[in-house]
């Protein structure tokens, strides 16, 4: 078991442990031991998205890389998939992202890539904490001119601007189309703009205006219906919002209705096939992905393949499968014919180039999915257990999944954070699926001591 590292790194409140400037100093040792062979000068990345803690934890981070004689590249504030691209291009050794992605600002985190790009695994993750807990690299101290020196990248947003500009057909633009961005006073606000700008797009802009605690406050993927008013308001063509770090987007039609992460995959897998790019004809997505995505990959002559939530567990399937195609309901959408990760500004572009090249609106793209109505319920219990092995509780799951016959389905899972046990349901009925999640939920609640408000 883990004792730092999650889903998605190490995360937490900042200054407050696993989140201090002491263990991103322990981490950033741990880290450079492991990444450091052979005799070359070596160098590790840093980005960090607009959190105030953010200061703090890259001092932190610098030192402790430094003082086992690696270099460090400094970049700023810059979009998660803009640090693992930076990584991969200048051959560093590995890449650091200082972000907490769509969480409040007083909250941070340190995840890793390694030198190609793609997130670690499970395994080195692991060997970090071990190196740390272990004390065994304590008395490693690298002296004279072999103390590690940090740089400045000046440039960095610049390269990723053009990184992502060459993503979109060379032979179209943006001119013509309206969008409102809202960049979630993230670490976007500067390049998505740009990049939207730069291929013709009248861009009207929200969440641009950064001062360390306004990251993904009431703006962004999270709050889409400030998108969604901005885009009625100015009559604009359709509304991207990314997160905190901008490895997630979430779109806004030129109606204001929420196009989310299933049907942007509906709509980019779905095009893939017609074009013919689209690997092994399969997308990979995760078992939150509604019913409905299911439905239209197979209507279009394709499939999909489930992971567990976690854009990482997609990718790492991707890997294994050779396909090219993955993502999140959340917003998450890896196409790996172009980057290692979730990229936000990526993902819109592909969808831009298909309203460009198919003169379609967002909206008549969307049609290509119909959801299914899709419930979730949170049961916060006192530890994580087999609900299947508790036999009141299996028996209410069993009796659901019989009365929905096919036509929906249960999961039950924990959060990868918490002890909360996630119900979630789809079915052709809202109102019945609801009372039935509500039904597991006391059942749960009731045999093993939770609060239902979860």
């Amino acid at each position: 078991m883990k004792k730092l590292f999650g889903t998605d790194g190490v995360r937490g409140v900042a200054n407050v442990y696993p989140m201090t400037a002491e263990m991103a100093m322990q981490i950033g040792r741990a880290a450079a031991y492991i990444f450091k062979n052979g005799k070359k000068r070596h160098r590790i990345v840093i980005g960090k998205d607009t959190r105030l803690s953010g200061y703090m934890l890259e001092s932190a981070l610098m030192a402790g890389i430094c003082s086992m004689g690696v270099d460090v590249l400094l970049v700023g504030p810059l979009p998660t998939p803009g640090i693992a691209n930076i990584t991969s291009s200048m051959r560093a050794d590995a890449g650091v992202v200082i972000s907490a992605s769509h969480n409040p600002f007083e909250d941070n985190g340190i995840k890793f890539f390694s030198r190609d790009g793609f997130k670690l695994p499970d395994e080195t993750e692991l060997m970090i904490e071990e190196l740390i807990f272990s004390k065994r690299i304590d008395s490693l101290r690298p002296t004279a001119k072999e103390v590690g020196k940090a740089y400045r990248i000046d440039d960095a947003q610049g390269r990723f601007v053009v990184f992502l500009k060459s993503t979109f057909p060379k032979d179209l633009d943006l001119s013509g189309l309206k969008i409102v961005l809202d960049c979630a006073n993230g670490a976007a606000y500067k390049v998505a703009p740009a990049v939207f700008e730069e291929l013709g797009a009248e861009v009207i802009t929200l969440g641009v205006k950064p001062n360390g605690t306004n990251i993904n406050a009431d703006c962004g993927s999270l709050h889409p219906e400030v998108m969604s008013e901005a885009v009625k308001q100015h009559g604009a063509d359709l509304g991207i919002a990314l997160d905190g770090d901008a490895d997630r987007v979430i779109f806004v039609d030129e109606y204001g209705n929420v196009v989310d992460g299933d049907k942007i995959m509906a709509i980019c897998a779905t095009d893939m096939l017609k074009m013919g790019t689209l690997k092994h004809n399969t997308l990979v997505a995760t078992v939150m992905s509604n019913m409905g995505l299911d439905i239209a990959m197979k209507r279009a002559g394709g499939e999909v393949i489930k992971t567990a939530v976690g854009d990482r567990y997609v990718v790492e399937e991707m890997l294994k499968g050779g396909y090219n195609l993955g993502g999140e309901q959340s917003g998450h959408m890896i196409f790996l014919d172009h980057n290692t990760t979730g990229d936000g500004i990526l993902s819109a572009l592909q969808v831009l180039a298909i309203m460009q090249r198919r003169q379609k609106r967002l909206s008549e793209l969307a049609l290509v999915m119909h959801s299914l109505p899709q419930v979730l319920v949170n049961v916060r219990l006192p530890q994580k257990t087999d609900v299947m092995q508790v036999p009141e509780i299996a028996k209410v799951i069993n009796e659901v999944e019989e009365k929905l016959k096919g036509e929906g389905r249960v999961l039950i899972r924990w959060s990868g954070t918490e002890p909360l046990l996630r119900i979630m349901l789809e079915g052709n009925d809202e109102t019945t699926i609801r009372n039935w999640a509500d039904e597991i939920a006391q059942t749960a609640s009731a045999v093993l001591g939770g609060d239902n408000n979860g």
